[in-house]
């Protein structure tokens, strides 16, 4: 039991951090019980303006983590982080609208300002809590008020993505306007004013403008944003400014009280009280360097007295963002924040009743995983050695083998000296010559025409060719010499000789018609010619005695001359493997 009970969760630590432009970037965390701040820190933090994003996500992600030191908390807690307002409004809507239908309108509407025409918007909305179901005048068709507001998709996304990265879990993200008036209720500094049926208007002063709120007692009815370039004024002149430019927002919404909050230090919140035209009864409070108070409330000894006048309004009313129950609240994440604690389960085993959480379940099954890990790692250091060594004595016995079988090819890849007889070399040798050697032949044979014979044919494997023959007309000569160069692409033939056979010139000139041409087609040097002319007459030389046998006995010929009568060529004929020597 007591083994169940140390495995037993505890909630986890949440952290609430606020990005405030002029002050930076806070963390805080609250003593409810003693109504003071008990821990806090603060670092510099670029905020833009313009895009109304953060400048830096990774000075964003050190900032966070050095504040985690230096308050001792775990990273691995919950964080809620409050982000200056973006966009923030009210619509009329159908009461029947569904509700995504209710955030396609609100994202229609978005749209039409410049920072969510560039980038996809995070909405959150609710139902206005001082209007109830009306009719309009005009269609009488029943609607509903609905506040909203949106935040950049990529901001919840790099806010969530930079936490993750330091083991933090993101679990909700408010705005500077619903925290500024949950920490003004829980000051107590519009009590007067959070009555109910009191109408008062919240002014907010920032860096790049002011905003208009209009409240009956401590809910929200309708809001007006008015930008203005504050830092470009000098002296009272921002004063002026903001009185010419709020009057017609004032008149536009009558109320019993003004309360003026400044959040920037170029303007102070006291002195714009008593240049404003209003009929209101004005309440200030100095959200910056103006204020008189060392802190807005009080402080703990574990604060630092340098960092108390810098704890904003927007800080405070996010570290209550969990408690506070003020009509107000948004959450851009997909669902509400999570809760704090866990639930409980509780069962029995034999006698004794054991209570879990999901945290403490997971634990369980962590342990026990690990033991199962220590088991089966026993196991294996006891069965792994000779494992190892019995597949490694199979490993040497199959490297044994291999090598045996390499040396053995060794011997017949290797050439070896001029006497050693080389099956692979051979092989090549005989493919690559009687692949030249076919070529011609299929060639010759594809591309003789039916009026011409062929008297002699020589070819080599290193390509050389050289064909005699005969044809009764000129013409099927030059047909059979283009197709033989148009089959052997490369081999550079040519015609070497074209003439007339005839006996004497009588014959010629009164002989019949049917006159036989003699050809020669090579790609022979002259030099080739003479070396196989030379070959040829000596082989015939020695042939002489034996007419007719010669032909079946030189089976090594590469050509037969049909004016020899059948008399053999030398070894660099058909089927010769000597080159013709120049």
């Amino acid at each position: 039991m007591s083994f169940l009970g140390n495995l037993s969760s505890t909630p986890k630590v949440r952290v609430y951090i606020s990005v405030t432009p002029g002050v930076g970037l806070e963390m805080i965390q609250l003593d409810l019980a003693g109504g003071a701040v008990a821990n806090y820190a603060v670092r510099d933090l670029t905020y833009n303006e313009t895009s109304r994003d953060i400048a830096d996500y990774e000075s964003f992600k050190q900032a966070v983590s050095e504040m985690y030191e230096e308050l001792g908390i775990n990273p691995k807690c919950e964080v809620v982080v409050n982000m200056p307002l973006v966009s923030f409004g009210t619509m009329q809507l159908g009461l029947l609208l569904p509700n995504d239908a209710i955030t396609g309108a609100i994202q229609s509407e978005i749209e039409q300002t410049y920072i969510f025409r560039r980038v996809e918007g995070a909405i959150a909305w609710q139902d206005a809590p001082t209007t109830s179901v009306s009719s309009t005048p005009t269609s009488g068709k029943e609607t509903r008020q609905v506040l909203y507001s949106a935040i950049q998709q990529p901001v919840v996304e790099n806010l969530s993505r930079a936490l993750a990265e330091l083991g933090s879990v993101l679990v909700g993200i408010e705005t500077s306007l619903t925290s500024t008036l949950r920490a003004l209720e829980y000051m107590g500094v519009t009590s007067v004013q959070m009555q109910p049926n009191i109408t008062w208007n919240l002014m907010i002063i920032n860096s790049i403008g002011y905003s208009l709120v209009s409240m009956s007692g401590r809910n929200v009815v309708d809001y007006y944003e008015e930008p203005l370039a504050i830092k470009s004024f000098e002296g009272d002149e921002i004063y002026n400014a903001i009185n010419q430019s709020a009057q017609i927002a004032l008149m536009s919404y009558p109320a019993n009280y003004l309360f003026i909050v400044s959040d920037t230090d170029q303007v102070s919140a006291s002195l714009l009280a008593t240049k404003l035209q209003t009929s209101s009864s004005v309440d200030t409070l100095e959200n910056n360097s103006f204020k008189k108070q060392e802190s807005l409330i009080p402080v703990s000894l574990n604060v630092l007295q340098s960092y108390a006048p810098k704890i904003s309004l927007q800080a405070i009313g996010c570290a209550l963002a969990d408690v506070s129950d003020f009509p107000l609240k948004f959450n851009f994440l997909s669902g509400n924040l999570k809760s704090t604690t866990e639930p409980t389960y509780t069962f029995t085993v034999g006698e004794q009743e054991i209570t879990l959480t999901p945290s403490s379940a997971m634990k369980i099954v962590g342990i026990l995983a690990a033991i199962v890990l220590v088991i089966f790692g026993g196991l294996a250091y006891l069965i792994l050695p000779n494992l190892i060594s019995t597949t490694q004595q199979k490993a040497t016995e199959i490297e044994d083998k291999l090598n045996k079988i390499n040396e053995e090819i060794s011997t017949y890849d290797t050439s070896g000296t001029e006497t050693e007889f080389n099956v692979k070399n051979e092989v090549e040798k005989g493919v690559q010559g009687n692949r030249a050697k076919l070529m011609n032949y299929v060639a010759s044979g594809e591309a003789i025409p039916k009026t011409v014979w062929l008297t002699y044919f020589m070819t080599q494997g290193n390509g050389l060719v050289d064909i005699k023959g005969v044809s009764t007309n000129v013409e099927d000569v030059y047909v059979f010499f283009k197709n033989m160069r148009d089959s052997l692409i490369g081999t550079k033939l040519r015609l070497q000789k074209l003439e007339m056979e005839t006996s004497s010139i009588e014959a010629a000139i009164f002989g019949n018609n049917s006159q036989n041409y003699s050809f020669e087609i090579t790609n022979m040097t002259d030099d080739q010619l003479s070396a196989l002319l030379k070959a040829v007459s000596g082989s015939n030389a020695q042939q002489q005695g034996a007419e007719g046998a010669a032909a079946n006995q030189s089976s090594n010929s590469t050509a037969t001359d049909a004016g020899n009568n059948g008399a053999g060529v030398p070894q660099s004929g058909l089927l010769g493997t000597e080159p013709i020597n120049q």
